[in-house]
């Protein structure tokens, strides 16, 4: 099992997925395409046997409030900062195998190859503990995700440019 950029017949495949997957946290069909046809490098789908065992959706945004669960986006902010993760999944079959956290990995060169300053996410389903051992940092509680997606967390994974760190090298 390999992450692989998403294609555009994988986003029915991956919103079952997500029915299965997020019973308490349904959205739309139409939300993954948005974020697919709004960001296509942020798409990622995990194949097992030619047949998709996750997926991976993340767009640029901005820091602050996430997006709303179950809200088209209509097109993406001006000057983002951050590569926001808006949803992972992984079929039963492909969890134990540390694929989320290849997915981390994935995502922190696509942001750091894009430019953005930080990697976040809304940690939910009493996610906080993995995401920290991924590197994320806790934010703030999210009062308006509480009422949709039980307790939610803002969560940040720092991303420190190269360029930054050369500098602070020379000049200590």
């Amino acid at each position: 099992m390999k992450w692989q950029p998403m294609e555009k017949e994988d986003i029915p495949h991956a919103n079952l997925l997500a029915d299965v997957v997020h019973k308490a946290h349904p959205e739309d069909d139409a939300i993954f395409a948005e974020r697919h046809r709004l960001y296509p490098g942020g798409c990622y789908s995990l194949i097992a046997d030619k047949a998709l065992a996750g997926y991976l959706i993340a767009h640029p945004w901005r820091l602050g409030p996430p997006p709303a669960l179950n809200s088209l986006l209509g097109a993406l902010p001006p000057n983002p900062d951050t590569l926001y993760l808006h949803d992972i999944a992984l079929a039963p079959q492909a969890r134990g195998l540390r694929l989320a956290t290849a997915a981390v990995v994935l995502l922190i060169e696509r942001a750091v190859t894009a430019g953005f300053s930080s990697l976040s996410l809304t940690a939910v389903n009493n996610s906080v503990g993995f995401w920290q051992k991924q590197g994320f940092l806790l934010v703030s509680k999210i009062s308006e995700g509480a009422a949709s997606c039980g307790e939610a967390r803002s969560m940040v994974y720092p991303i420190i440019s190269p360029l930054f760190s050369s500098a602070a090298q020379e000049n200590p």
